[in-house]
């Protein structure tokens, strides 16, 4: 219910030199009260005020009270921020305070909900600052911060107010039914609406970027035994995470973790070597890396240069043909061994050949130069641009774009003017969806869902 005092700590868990817990809702400057006891009782907006928390009238510890007054505030409510020693113990103990002086524990991301629902947000920001919390990555943060500053929403917003002149323009005939539309007015709408087509074309562009950054490509690193996988995988988390040996088979499980490369977020799984082997655990490990090839989207498929080409190799390079590909020549800083023949057949079967060291990380620039071309990053500005960086986003803008094309076809085969309304009202409710209050609440909820508990 939207008219409860909500509470919950709004800071991460353990030991810290101070904690903060938010208070949002019309109570939240008498719960503060209750707990905060000041020297004065005038409380003024925006500005702090030191004191010491109660429990029962007992002192147990002091902090920082700072008021927001409604609309003024992140929520758009009135809003208390205490501030505490970063304790575990305090720091719940304090919020306990607070909820047993009215207020209510707040669900995951409610905080931000309610600044979306006050209208402090469009749905696309709000999104935007739960990637910023989650940002792994310097790519992931930039676009984030982007989206959250609300680049999106200015953009999306722009093109409405093109529908809208259309959808202006074609009323007008509508409502002076006797003055039949002109020549003039219908070269001025059609143009209005290539504007509108050509903008959601180049937004909607925009999402394989957004998605690669934001949520990451599937990618398995693959070879067999003993050529250099595990440590490709350590190169580019720049970590030693999987355990790297001369010994065949050392890998025997799939290992999963997150790394930018070339700003493209890879969701980077190291599997086992694939080949023929009798003992049970190195064939369970070499089962799970084929379903790996399977679920993955992209595959860096490494080759030994070190040594001869074998049959593990080709499997390698039938399974390179099935999906987007780079075929990474490892160990590129020894003598290559693997023949003119099959390296013909790699330039055929990956859509890129990188030679690379794991040992000295020559190649690695490239690969990054690679992805970010692969993934159309280098297209657009993370930092600027607007940017779709998920599907519900992509889906709604794909829709607009197919209502806006209706409508424009429809113009030039000389469609009465209702029938181009319908259309191009049908787009700004689908582009509604991405900003406005068209969204259900089903997937508002999913949406915040995702958040941290206190944001």
């Amino acid at each position: 219910m939207i008219n409860k005092t909500i509470a919950a700590i709004s800071t991460a868990r353990g030991k810290g030199g101070v904690a903060l817990i938010r208070i949002s809702g019309d109570d939240a400057l008498e719960i503060a009260k209750r707990v905060f006891k000041l020297k004065s009782n005038k409380i003024e907006p925006r500005k702090s005020y030191y004191g010491e928390i109660l429990r029962d009238g007992e002192i147990i510890d002091d902090g920082i009270l700072t008021y927001f007054q409604a609309p003024a505030s992140f929520t758009g409510e009135d809003v208390c921020e205490i501030c505490c020693h970063g304790g575990i113990y305090v720091t719940q103990a304090v919020l306990e305070c607070v909820l047993s002086s009215g207020a209510t524990l707040a669900g995951a991301g409610e905080f931000t909900k309610r600044a979306y629902i006050n209208g402090k947000l469009t749905l696309s920001r709000a999104e935007a600052i739960g990637q910023v919390i989650d940002a792994k990555t310097d790519s992931q943060l930039r676009l984030s911060s982007s989206l959250a500053r609300g680049n999106l929403s200015s953009k999306i917003e722009g093109i409405r107010e093109k529908i809208v002149g259309c959808v202006s323009h074609a009323y007008a005939t509508i409502d002076y039914p006797d003055e039949d539309i002109t020549e003039i007015q219908i070269k001025e709408i059609s143009d209005c609406l290539d504007s509108v087509i050509s903008d959601l074309q180049a937004l909607k562009g925009t999402y394989r970027a957004g998605r690669a950054v934001c949520e990451g490509i599937k990618t398995a690193i693959i070879g067999k035994p003993n050529a250099g996988k595990s440590s490709i995988y350590n190169m580019l988390l720049g970590e030693d995470l999987a355990i790297v040996t001369d010994i065949a088979g050392t890998t025997r499980d799939v290992i999963e973790a997150t790394a930018s490369v070339g700003g493209v977020t890879l969701n980077l799984a190291d599997t086992a070597g694939i080949h023929e082997s009798f003992d049970t655990v190195e064939k369970i490990g070499v089962e799970r890396a084929k379903k790996k090839i399977e679920s993955s989207e992209l595959l860096l498929c490494v080759f030994d240069s070190s040594r001869q080409e074998c049959d593990e190799d080709e499997f390698i390079l039938e399974c390179a043909k099935e999906k987007a590909s780079i075929a990474l020549i490892n160990k590129s800083d020894t003598e290559n061994k693997l023949s003119k023949e099959f390296l013909q057949k790699i330039d055929t079967g990956c859509q890129k050949t990188i030679y690379i060291s794991a040992k000295t990380e020559d190649g690695k620039d490239e690969l990054g130069r690679t992805l970010a071309e692969m993934y159309s990053l280098g297209q657009i500005d993370l930092s600027n641009d607007a940017v779709l960086a998920n599907a519900r986003q992509l889906s709604a803008t794909s829709l607009a774009l197919e209502r806006a094309t209706e409508a424009r076809d429809a113009l030039l085969l000389g469609a009465t003017p209702d029938i181009i309304c319908f259309s191009l009202e049908s787009a700004l409710s689908e582009l509604d969806l991405i900003d406005k209050r068209g969204v259900s609440e089903e997937i508002v909820s999913a949406i915040f869902s995702r958040f941290c508990v206190g944001k």
